[in-house]
C-alpha cells in the first residue's frame, strides 16, 4: 500500500477516535447532570452506575451513532488538509481524485463492518446489563397496558387473554384454544391465571376445560388447577422487549414467535434486523459526502464545511428515522423503506463525487 494511503487511514482513525473520546465526556458529563436525581432518590450503589450503566453506555452510543462520528472525522481532517494545501500536491503528483477516495472507502467498510459484528453480537449483551440497570434505578416501572392480547404459540394452539398485570403476573378473562385440520380440539377458559415463578406452572382459577371428541364433548370444571404451559409472563407483553437486547440470533427467533402471535411489531424488528446489515453502507455513502465537501480549501476555513457537512449527515439521519415510521405503517416494504435512504444518499455521494475534482 502507499505511504499515502497509510497517512490518510492514521488521519482518518486517528480523528474518529479522538471526536469519539471528546464527545463520550460530554454525554457522559450531562447524562450524569441528568440522572443524577434519580441515582440519589432510588439508592443507585456507586459501583453499579459505573460498571452496570456506564461502561455499557459508552459502546452503546458509540455504535449508534458512529457513522455521524465517521462523517464529522472525515469532514474535520480532510478540510484541515484542504487548508494545510497538502490534497492539491497529492493530485499533481499524478494520483487521480478517485484513487485518493480508496484509503477513505478502506477505513469506512473497516469501521462499518466492526459496527455490523458488535451490533448483531456484542452489543445486544452490553445493553442487558444497561437497560436492566436503567429499569431499577431510571426509569418508572413498567405498566403492560395492552388489552385483548392473542398470542400463537405455535400452527395449533392460541392463548388469549383481554388484560395481563405484569406487575402481579396475573391474567384476566384466559382462553387457551387447540385446533387441528381447522377443527377445534379443546377449548380451555379460566377467570384468571397467576404465574408460580418458582414451581414455573400456571395457576387457573376458575377454570373450565372442554374436550370435543368426534362424536362427544368431555367438560371439566374446578376452582383451582396447575398446569404447565409454554408461555411466560413476558409473552403477554411483547411491547416489553427492547430489540436492543438481542442479538443475531435472538433476534430471528423473536420475528418467528411474533410472526406466530400475527404481531404489528414484526415488521419493526424485521427493520432493525435490515438497519444492523446496512452499517458499512451508511458509513461510506457518509465517508464520500464528507469528502466530496471538504476536498477544497475555502475561505471560510473548516468551519463552513463542518456546518454544511452536518446539516447534511442530521438530513440524512432523519430520513433514516422517517423510513422507520413508512416501513412500521406498512405503506412500503420492509427492505424498500430500509434501502430508499441509502439509494438516495448515494446517489447525492456519486454526485458530488464526480464534481468535486472540478
Amino acid at each position: 500500500m502507499h505511504k499515502l494511503d497509510w497517512y490518510i487511514i492514521k488521519k482518518f482513525l486517528g480523528t474518529f477516535f479522538l471526536s469519539i473520546a471528546l464527545i463520550i465526556i460530554i454525554v457522559v458529563v450531562f447524562d450524569i447532570s441528568e440522572k443524577l436525581g434519580h441515582f440519589l432518590e432510588k439508592d443507585a450503589p456507586l459501583k453499579a452506575i459505573i460498571f452496570d450503566y456506564y461502561l455499557n453506555f459508552i459502546p452503546y452510543f458509540i455504535n449508534m451513532f458512529s457513522s455521524l462520528f465517521i462523517f464529522i472525522s472525515v469532514i474535520f481532517f480532510t478540510s484541515r488538509l484542504a487548508q494545510n494545501t497538502e490534497i492539491v500536491p497529492m493530485l499533481s503528483s499524478g494520483i487521480s481524485f478517485y484513487r485518493l477516495m480508496v484509503p477513505y472507502i478502506l477505513c469506512a467498510i473497516f469501521i462499518g463492518s466492526i459496527n455490523l459484528l458488535l451490533a448483531n453480537f456484542l452489543i445486544p449483551d452490553v445493553n442487558k446489563e444497561r437497560i436492566a440497570f436503567e429499569r431499577v434505578y431510571v426509569k418508572s416501572p413498567y405498566q403492560n397496558a395492552n388489552t385483548n392480547i392473542h398470542i400463537q404459540f405455535d400452527s395449533n394452539t392460541y392463548y388469549y387473554a383481554e388484560s395481563f398485570d405484569n406487575r402481579s403476573d396475573v391474567g384476566y378473562r384466559f382462553t387457551r384454544e387447540k385446533i387441528e385440520n381447522n377443527r377445534l380440539q379443546e377449548k380451555l377458559s379460566a377467570q384468571n391465571i397467576r404465574y408460580d415463578s418458582a414451581k414455573q406452572v400456571w395457576k387457573l382459577v376458575n377454570y373450565v376445560d372442554r374436550k370435543l371428541e368426534a362424536d362427544s364433548e368431555i367438560v371439566k370444571k374446578g376452582n383451582y388447577m396447575e398446569l404447565a404451559m409454554p408461555i411466560q409472563p413476558l409473552d403477554f407483553a411483547a411491547d416489553y422487549i427492547k430489540v436492543d437486547e438481542q442479538n443475531f440470533r435472538e433476534l430471528n427467533e423473536l420475528i418467528k414467535k411474533e410472526e406466530l402471535r400475527g404481531s404489528s411489531l414484526v415488521v419493526y424488528y424485521k427493520y432493525e434486523r435490515l438497519q444492523r446489515f446496512l452499517h458499512p453502507l451508511t458509513a461510506v455513502i457518509l465517508t464520500l459526502i464528507g469528502l466530496a465537501l471538504s476536498s477544497h480549501k475555502t475561505r471560510q476555513g473548516i468551519g463552513k464545511n463542518l456546518a454544511v457537512g452536518i446539516a447534511l449527515a442530521f438530513t440524512f439521519i432523519l430520513f433514516l428515522q422517517l423510513s422507520k415510521v413508512i416501513a412500521t405503517s406498512g405503506a412500503l416494504p420492509v427492505w424498500l423503506s430500509a434501502l430508499t435512504p441509502i439509494i438516495i444518499y448515494g446517489l447525492i455521494a456519486g454526485f458530488l463525487i464526480k464534481i468535486a475534482p472540478k
